[in-house]
């Protein structure tokens, strides 16, 4: 029985001048998959990832979402994706319940709805002791299980996560992929970047860039045989070359 496809990407250019980002992308995502995105700094990681949640457009190629095509359903895609950004997921000057409330609301979620879906993770993540808190105030862990509570909170087929466990400790990562296996076992397609090798062991299937190309896909299993490889960080080391800034 055939997986179902929720990402098609076929044939993904982005330019920028006569710089060439991605270099004809060519890769599938399945639903309820784990899939991670590795790639050194510069390798065009971030400029695909900002393509497929529909906030830039592909100089050519095809891509579609969900049954969305990027070019023309941006706006739908924004609506059944859920993105937690390493940089910038959350308002350090709201509150806890503020955030999720500002979120919520984005995709239409208030009134009643919103009161028991809210009541409903502040317990789930034990935050009812601070939830009139500024998010400023509480901890780096605790931000970065908000930030993809709240990502989920509309319930989205897909979520991206763009370095979400970058800067917390072991065990919060830990609690943090707990999280991403809940979704995925739920049905939620997970797209994640991440730096630590260590993580690509847990996704179902990593796809390793390196200047614009994929350079190799696959479970991390067979990553690792192809390779002569002991762990991913070996097939990492292997694969890719010394990279420019990150687009």
């Amino acid at each position: 029985m055939d997986r179902e496809r929720i990402i098609i990407v076929k044939n993904l250019v982005k330019k920028f001048g006569d710089f060439t980002a991605n270099d004809n992308l060519n890769f599938e995502v399945y639903k309820g998959e784990i899939f991670g995105f590795l790639g050194a700094n510069g390798a065009g990681k971030t400029t695909a990832m900002k393509i497929l949640c529909g906030l830039s457009k592909p100089t050519s190629g095809e891509v579609d979402i969900a049954g969305f095509d990027i070019y023309r359903d941006t706006d739908k895609i924004r609506h059944i994706i859920g993105y937690m950004s390493q940089r910038f997921s959350l308002y350090e000057d709201l509150t806890v319940y503020e955030n999720i409330r500002f979120f919520a609301g984005i995709y239409g979620i208030r009134g009643k709805e919103f009161r028991a879906k809210a009541e409903k993770l502040i317990a789930k993540l034990n935050m009812e002791d601070v939830a009139k808190t500024l998010v400023a105030s509480i901890p780096l862990g605790w931000k970065q299980k908000l930030a993809f509570s709240i990502a989920m909170f509309h319930e989205p087929p897909i979520v991206f996560l763009d370095e979400p466990t970058s800067g917390v400790d072991p065990r919060t990562r830990r609690q943090f992929w707990e999280m991403i296996y809940q979704a995925a076992e739920s049905g939620v397609t997970v797209f994640i970047t991440t730096h630590y090798m260590d993580e690509a062991e847990y996704c179902d299937r990593v796809s390793i860039m390196d200047q614009g190309r994929i350079a190799a896909l696959d479970t991390p299993k067979m990553l690792k045989e192809n390779a002569g490889a002991k762990n991913m960080n070996d097939v990492f080391l292997k694969l890719v070359r010394p990279q420019k800034a990150e687009l």
